[in-house]
């Protein structure tokens, strides 16, 4: 059952790879994974568990050590990791949900609009910097998905040529990318990092801004030569009724925005998991916005009302990450991470390769899965473990907010922008400017890897000075 687990979960991965051509949502595989992998590993438990590799039952057996039988390996995977993995995971799903809904309130009643409208140069170079840079600090704060959606809207209204439209929805992935890698709230991986306890907030920020930007300054030069001339704007006819005010945009978006970034600080302040400050901002949002239609008319109220709103929600998304997620915390209960983990330190023996490695994994495979794999094969080191290892030099990187953390926030975040499907945003703007797989690897492919590794060199020089 061991090595059935482990076809099932790459048949899944690869359907999940062949979304498009297979024509069938990737939240269904993962779904599918998700589910099938605990079926197996309970199936097969005892022999499983018997073969010595799941750090988890070593540490359940040393306080029950009486439950070392099929009956108590049985209790030990449905009392014990299931309940254990799906806390962890509902934390990141609600905050995902939680904040998916803040964004879409804002977006439903036009904030973003207040931004979009302040752009008005048609110089290609002048705007492909303005939008890149707009996008890495909207990313930060938002999500790169969201911002990704929001910004390849507004290139629809900023540049009528496809193709030139298709270079700047590019390099909108590459600075979402970037922008979210070194903010706690910016990605999904970073996400999962930050709840995790692998990083905290001022550390990441702090240790990943610079890699990151020179990540996205680096591709924006090279298509700055490229770039030439002026944009030709749309002849757009904006026949859609007007259903928030000024006041109201305004309001929403600051509103969004606070909500978002108060996030940190509630975590700071009270300690308590993320996802409950992101649920508290969401319903004062919610709130508000229920007060302040409540005299309107009935369309209105129908097109701005969160309970309505809620139901334009990426559920699938979140569905995708549950399954994702379900079949890693599988593999990681069963010990086929912590294998992983120590053939990539015979094979790299390095930090900085490993991250790096896992980094242009995520250009193939999704990064979400290999970043919740990463955490579940490196275990946080503290001061005790640091005390019995054999080379506590080495487990000092994996500390928390150690060299591994901050570098995989990095990697894993940025690495996708190798390939169009690579990230959530390159698919998001893949699907909505279809923009051709084969095109973006001839086109964009070699500048987002020029970027990454200046990056990655920017954080291996700037640890070396710092430490």
């Amino acid at each position: 059952m061991f090595q059935i687990m482990i076809l099932v979960f790459t048949l899944g991965y690869l359907a999940i790879a062949l979304e498009h051509p297979l024509k069938i949502d990737k939240a269904a595989p993962a779904l599918l994974i998700g589910s099938l992998l605990w079926v197996f590993y309970m199936l097969g438990v005892e022999d499983i568990l018997n073969m010595g590799f799941s750090s988890a039952w070593k540490e359940y057996l040393n306080f029950h050590p009486l439950e070392n039988n099929p009956e108590g390996m049985k209790a030990f995977i449905v009392h014990n990791q299931i309940i254990e993995h799906l806390g962890e995971i509902s934390e990141i799903l609600f905050f995902l949900l939680g904040a998916m809904t803040i964004v879409e309130i804002v977006d439903q009643h036009q904030g973003f609009k207040v931004i979009t409208d302040k752009i008005i140069t048609t110089n290609k170079v002048k705007l492909l910097w303005i939008l890149s840079f707009l996008t890495f600090f909207m990313s930060a704060a938002l999500d790169n998905l969201t911002t990704t959606i929001v910004m390849v809207a507004l290139l629809r209204k900023l540049i009528d040529d496809k193709h030139t439209r298709w270079f700047f929805a590019s390099m909108v992935v590459l600075a979402a990318n970037a922008g979210g890698a070194w903010s706690p709230i910016g990605d999904v991986t970073t996400i999962m990092l930050w709840i995790g306890g692998q990083v905290t907030t001022l550390k990441i920020i702090v240790g990943v801004f610079l890699p990151s930007l020179v990540c996205m300054v680096v591709p924006l030069i090279v298509l700055s030569f490229t770039q030439k001339g002026e944009v030709k704007r749309p002849n757009v006819k904006d026949n859609e009724d007007e259903y928030t005010s000024l006041f109201e945009q305004k309001l929403l978006l600051i509103m969004g925005v606070a909500g978002l970034l108060f996030v940190p600080i509630f975590k700071t302040v009270t300690h308590l998991p993320p996802y409950m400050g992101m649920l508290l901002s969401l319903s004062v949002i919610w709130a508000t916005t229920e007060l302040l239609h409540k005299d309107k008319t009935k369309i209105i109220k129908d097109k701005l009302r969160p309970i309505n709103i809620l139901k334009k929600v990426d559920t699938p998304t979140v569905l995708f990450f549950l399954g994702i997620l379900s079949a890693v915390a599988a593999l990681q209960s069963a010990g086929h991470l912590s294998i992983m983990a120590e053939k990539l330190d015979s094979a790299l023996g390095n930090i900085y390769l490993i991250d790096m490695a896992i980094g242009v994994l995520s250009a193939i495979v999704d990064n979400v899965p290999l970043v919740a794999g990463s955490m579940g094969m490196y275990p946080i080191s503290t001061p005790e473990t640091l005390q019995i290892a054999a080379n506590p030099e080495y487990m000092q990187a994996f500390v928390q907010d150690g060299i591994f953390w901050e570098f995989l926030a990095y990697t894993a975040g940025t690495g996708g922008s190798i390939l169009i499907i690579g990230s959530a945003a390159g698919v998001a703007a893949m699907g909505l400017e279809k923009i051709d797989f084969i095109w973006y690897m001839k086109k964009i492919s070699w500048i987002a890897i020029l970027g990454y590794l200046s990056g990655s060199a920017v954080y291996y020089f700037q640890t070396i000075l710092l430490h």
